[in-house]
């Protein structure tokens, strides 16, 4: 119970590391506010949880949109009181170099993946100030350090949120607000499933790319942000924690075995 009684936004919650993050933090004794653009499903979510007891409200919110993210932040304060954690996770991918990614797609993936981290946390941190207290966990990648080829547009965004949580964590350490970021890796989600689907033998090369020789499941990521945004990890800022399975430390095909 290393979350009890702490309120957090998690966005991106109707699927996938959100979900999985929002049922893992209610299990920890935490209340959630769960922020997603997806309505439907985020509030099937939301009655899964409730279900089981648990302190759950959906948002329907566009990070990219500073109304509905300041909108989520509100809600939650009005809704459980304050705010203590934000786990700012929801983001999507795009193919396509500089030369040939369209203007539309670069911008929306910049949109969602780093303004929507930016708008997340401007409106949460002024409430984590009222309580001298906060965690920001922000879900980056690997790819914002070791760039692949032809996802230009998702591998600057993610840089960027690499850069910014850097920024955050020196500006309000004197706040006692932490802001740390992790890195995943080829995480199982439906998202993934269905790229795998489509992409016949790229789960043999993903699987290549991590030392643990697998892809993680969401809700192993969910840990590592639930400890993030614990007391546990106290003195923990300004950071990436890789949560890759090895993804990062990776030559392919330097393994013996392959």
């Amino acid at each position: 119970m290393i979350l009890n009684d702490k309120v957090i936004i998690v966005t991106g919650a109707a699927s996938g590391i959100g979900k999985a993050s929002a049922l893992l933090f209610t299990q920890m004794g935490a209340k959630v506010v769960m922020a997603d653009i997806a309505k439907e499903k985020g509030r099937l979510v939301e009655e899964e949880l409730r279900a089981k007891g648990a302190r759950a409200t959906f948002v329907a919110t566009d990070v990219s949109k500073p109304e509905d993210a300041k909108r989520c932040v509100d809600t939650a304060v009005s809704e459980y009181g304050r705010l203590d954690g934000l786990f700012s996770n929801a983001g999507i991918d795009s193919n396509g170099t500089v030369v040939d990614s369209t203007i539309e797609d670069w911008c929306r993936v910049l949109e969602v993946n780093l303004y929507g981290m930016f708008f997340m946390s401007r409106y949460s941190i002024p409430e984590m100030k009222k309580t001298k207290k906060g965690s920001i966990v922000c879900t980056a990648s690997p790819d914002g350090i070791l760039a692949i080829h032809n996802e230009a547009a998702y591998i600057a965004s993610k840089g960027g949120v690499i850069a910014l949580v850097k920024s955050m964590a020196i500006d309000f350490g004197r706040d006692n607000i932490r802001v740390n970021c992790i890195l995943p890796g080829a995480v199982r989600t439906p998202l993934l499933e269905e790229y795998l689907k489509n992409n016949p033998g790229a789960e043999e090369r993903m699987v290549m790319e991590h030392a643990l020789e697998r892809c993680p499941e969401a809700e192993e990521v969910a840990k590592v942000a639930a400890f993030l945004l614990s007391d546990d990890a106290s003195f923990v800022t300004g950071s990436m924690i890789g949560a890759d399975g090895g993804y990062s430390s990776v030559k392919v095909w330097a393994s013996p075995t392959r």
